[in-house]
């Protein structure tokens, strides 16, 4: 009888794919980041299921979350409380575009089955199948019929001061999702380090590693170049909505000006937060600056001067130095620069190093900016 019920137990586990163990058991590195500071993927010593957490799902969260790639019908982890994948993804809904640059990055734009806000999304894939791919609609108008009937594997989401409005009905409806956390990055190569992360959702992550230590290769290889002494003084952005805001000093913008040869002209207070300044200090600032980078929605220097007179003698206008990152747009307006830019940091890294020249090379074509005149 002992053995018969040892043979049962036996059985029992093969069935079940195996003895269940704790979530602290998986503590394999699949893939160890080397400048992205907002996920791991990692996996047990015996198993195959893959677990991927998002330390970082929005500004100021301070519980990571996680999904479980289940592989072999293997059993989940102890207590484990998180989004559970059968095998790789399928179908995927990306809530931001930049999602679906990184699967197109790893030929997998396929399986994008619903986006949202479809008009803004540049992806030519995207564009050319929108009768296919569903568009979700965005936080507060958001289709929940239309995401149940896309059947989607996985849903990506994206988190600013808190929680994605869609977690809880995902909850419900018994769809698995996971938080892209790459908008958090400061560093320009640790936001295309997120296309190894998703990449695993869909089975494609060797292919992501191997495009990925190209991309470093060449932005490295700019970053490390010799530099003009003295560094050109940068400006960024316009007023929204009657605020100016200033990127932090150790944000993605200003690392890619910095890698580039530039200067950041101004001395924010250590914090990673956009500071707002008023339009007196904008002004002053704007001044002194050599470029000025990224004035929002503006096109042409005769539209930035109607809107912001005061700023028409600046001396980055006045030297015609006003360049923009909006060079190319999706049917609505919106930037490739937030979309395929986020995994080409090396291409913007090589914009930007031109356009901080003194004399642009004239046969460089710039990808994602354009001097306004």
């Amino acid at each position: 009888m002992q053995r018969l019920y040892i043979l049962l137990v036996a059985v029992c586990l093969m069935a079940c794919g195996g003895e269940s163990v704790s979530l602290e058991a998986f503590n394999q590195p699949l893939y160890t980041p080397r400048y992205a500071q907002g996920f791991t993927l990692t996996t047990t010593l015996e198993g195959r299921s893959t677990l991927l957490s998002t330390a970082s799902p929005w500004q100021g969260a301070v519980e990571p979350t996680h999904l479980l790639i289940r592989r072999n019908g293997e059993p989940l982890p102890k207590g484990f409380t998180g989004q559970v994948l059968e095998g790789e993804a399928k179908r995927v809904v990306c809530m931001s575009s930049s999602y679906i640059a990184m699967l197109d990055k790893v030929g997998a734009v396929e399986h994008v089955v619903g986006v949202s806000g479809i008009d803004f999304v540049s992806n030519s894939y995207i564009q050319t199948h929108r009768n296919e791919i569903g568009d979700v609609g965005y936080d507060g108008n958001l289709n929940y019929e239309l995401v149940v009937a896309l059947d989607p594997d996985v849903v990506l989401l994206y988190g600013v001061s808190g929680a994605s409005e869609m977690e809880g009905r995902l909850r419900e409806l018994g769809i698995p999702f996971i938080y892209v956390g790459e908008y958090l990055e400061q560093h320009p190569l640790g936001k295309a380090e997120w296309m190894i992360f998703v990449a695993e959702l869909v089975g494609k992550r060797a292919e992501a590693e191997a495009l990925f230590a190209p991309i470093e290769e060449r932005y490295l290889a700019i970053a490390q170049s010799e530099k003009p002494t003295p560094r050109p003084r940068v400006m960024f952005n316009t007023p929204y909505r009657d605020n100016w805001f200033m990127p932090p000093a150790n944000s993605y913008l200003v690392q890619l000006v910095t890698d580039a040869g530039g200067a950041y002209i101004y001395a924010d207070d250590g914090d990673n937060r956009s500071d707002i300044i008023d339009l007196e200090e904008a002004y002053l600032l704007a001044s002194e600056a050599d470029l000025w980078l990224n004035p929002g929605v503006i096109t042409s220097l005769e539209e930035l001067r109607n809107r912001f007179p005061r700023f028409a003698d600046v001396k980055a206008v006045r030297e015609v130095k006003v360049w923009n990152n909006n060079a190319r747009l999706s049917p609505a307006g919106g930037s490739d620069f937030w979309e395929r830019g986020v995994v080409e940091p090396d291409v913007i890294l090589n914009d930007l190093q031109q356009l901080l020249r003194t004399k642009p090379d004239p046969n460089y074509q710039f990808v994602y900016h354009h001097r306004l005149q």
